[in-house]
């Protein structure tokens, strides 16, 4: 079965790190919530996350580990010990990861990004760029880079497509929920709504 963490520190974005959650399990895949160093963890808009596991050696045995983003979050990402360690390790075993908004400035510190191709929240390029000075980054929703097997993308209103990337970079075919969430519904009329 395919196996995806996605991991949750204090201060992250809480609607991108669900949207990959719900996404994904509506699609059979094992979704697990990771909390960084608790189960219990509290998001950028104080909402209260309760998850599964906390990160430990077993993110090696996962698909695809993924990262949502919010500034504090990133930063706590970013500054893990144990989480660098087993990035790189994931990285030079070439798995799948993922980060979106903020998040990409913990794996380029961890190096994930040196010629990758990849986005993040616009400005948070700065530091990737500081820390990444190899990776090219792009201004997309979402960028999959299947080389170096990283996908990532913008902020909060591009979480559905950064979950429906994940999963089909996994060989999962999206089709029939994407229409049953109304996705591409949403990416025909979206400029009615704006």
């Amino acid at each position: 079965m395919t196996k995806v963490a996605v991991i949750f520190a204090d201060g992250c974005e809480e609607v991108e790190g669900l949207s990959v959650i719900d996404v994904l399990r509506r699609l059979g895949v094992q979704a697990d919530m990771v909390g960084l160093t608790s189960k219990d963890v509290i998001g950028d808009h104080h909402i209260k996350l309760t998850c599964d596991k906390i990160v430990d050696d077993s993110l090696l045995d996962y698909d695809l580990v993924a990262f949502p983003g919010g500034k504090t979050g990133a930063e706590n990402l970013r500054d893990n010990e144990l989480l660098h360690s087993l990035m790189v390790q994931r990285h030079q075993n070439q798995q799948w990861d993922a980060a979106m908004c903020a998040a990409p400035i913990a794996l380029a510190r961890y190096g994930v990004l040196d010629d990758v191709d990849y986005t993040c929240y616009p400005g948070f390029d700065t530091q990737t760029k500081h820390d990444a000075p190899s990776g090219n980054f792009k201004e997309k929703i979402t960028v999959t880079d299947s080389d170096h097997k990283v996908i990532t993308s913008r902020g909060p209103a591009t979480a559905w497509a950064f979950a429906y990337a994940i999963a089909e970079a996994l060989g999962i075919d999206t089709t029939d929920l994407k229409q049953g969430m109304l996705y591409e519904y949403l990416g025909s009329n979206i400029q009615d709504s704006l």
